[in-house]
């Protein structure tokens, strides 16, 4: 049986979801622990540093690179001490992507999956972000 669909959430999002839930973000790769397995992805918003915490351990071996702006797709799970971290399933490196671009995409997806569900008088059950 294949997982449910994973969807976009913006960094600052991602601690209020709960555990179990496939998703997807972004971030610049802030710190690699090799030996931990983690990563943690940082993003900017509102004059704020929101942090993403990453395990790794289903992508390596990788070659991180500090700095660089990454996408992860992946599952949530409640971790000691940070909270909720996505347990990567897909960790690719999208250096060079026009974030602002990319979050207007996000909207847009969201925005034609809500009025998607307001014409079908929410007969359907829908897995996409409010």
């Amino acid at each position: 049986m294949l997982p449910p669909t994973a969807v976009f959430y913006f960094p600052w999002e991602v601690k209020s979801l709960g555990e179990g839930k496939s998703v997807r973000t972004f971030g610049r790769l802030s710190c690699y622990e090799a030996d931990e397995s983690r990563a943690s992805l940082s993003c900017h918003h509102a004059s704020k540093e929101h942090k993403v915490f990453v395990h790794t351990l289903f992508v390596e071996p990788f070659n991180p690179i500090i700095g660089a702006q990454y996408l992860v797709l992946g599952e949530t799970e409640s971790y000691e001490g940070f909270g909720v971290m996505i347990r990567a399933r897909v960790l690719n490196c999208v250096d060079g992507v026009n974030i602002a671009l990319l979050q207007k995409a996000i909207e847009g997806q969201r925005s034609f999956f809500r009025e998607r569900e307001r014409k079908d008088g929410g007969s359907q059950t829908t897995r996409y972000h409010r």
